[in-house]
């Protein structure tokens, strides 16, 4: 879905709510999802993003994230990293979801 220069994943309108499969390479590419991640919350989105193995790995988790994420309705422009495995950016997360 295009978002001004980029291509989210996913989006919801209703929601404003974006959500992002990240494959490996998104580990070496930080400040490239920073920027595109502050470009999509500008506009007035909120930003999941997810690993591509915990999306295959751990469904039930994702999709719990996700809906416990519309539920709580939190502020439009908030990014959120799950951190089950304790690597990459989940290395910087103290919780299943962080807002940054």
């Amino acid at each position: 879905m295009p978002i001004g220069p980029y291509f989210a994943d996913f989006a919801c309108f209703a929601e404003r709510l974006v959500i992002e499969i990240d494959g490996g390479q998104h580990a070496n590419d930080v400040g490239y999802d920073e920027t595109r991640t502050k470009f999509i919350q500008a506009e007035g989105y909120r930003v999941l993003r997810f690993w591509n193995n915990d999306v295959l790995s751990n469904t039930d988790g994702v999709l719990q994230t996700i809906s416990e994420q519309i539920a709580a309705s939190p502020s439009r422009g908030v990014a959120a990293y799950p951190s089950p495995a304790g690597r990459g950016r989940e290395a910087r997360s103290a919780g299943r979801v962080r807002a940054v």
